[in-house]
């Protein structure tokens, strides 16, 4: 099967792909803003640079899209047919350091949670769940 785009044209479009601040990681960060949580962003000195961090709770919260790391829901199990060998193993690599890197952070005293594109459909029943971490101070060391 062809490319549906030449070369040039895919790596500009690839280009474009946000690594931050992307509509998911933004909705994240209001629900946790309203509900008084304050947070940093991106902290580069913790494994896999957390998209969003609560240094008081020891929580870092990944924001993840379901296509990119290979969530179970439709939109994640979805696979290119264009070059389809390339993308299993690319999603299956980022499974792999997503896993690597909760393990490191959990080694390290940090609580993670993963927050799927997906979940943001019903917000109603993320908030509690936000709620929650922002009502536990507990390290998990």
């Amino acid at each position: 099967m062809t490319d549906v785009y030449p070369p040039e044209k895919r790596s500009a479009v690839m280009r474009r792909v946000k690594g931050a601040g992307t509509s998911p990681e933004l909705a994240v960060r209001r629900l946790i803003w309203r509900l008084g949580g304050r947070y940093r962003l991106n902290r580069r000195d913790l494994p896999g640079k957390p998209d969003i961090v609560l240094p008081g709770r020891r929580l870092a919260i990944f924001v993840h899209g379901c296509f990119w790391h290979g969530h179970g829901c439709a939109r994640g199990a979805r696979v290119p047919k264009a070059n389809r060998d390339y993308w299993v193993a690319k999603v299956a690599r980022n499974r792999a350091r997503d896993e690597v890197v909760c393990a490191a952070l959990t080694a390290s005293g940090w609580r993670v949670e993963t927050v799927w594109e997906c979940e943001l459909r019903d917000r109603a029943a993320l908030e509690p769940r936000a709620q929650g971490w922002l009502a536990s101070k507990e390290t998990g060391a």
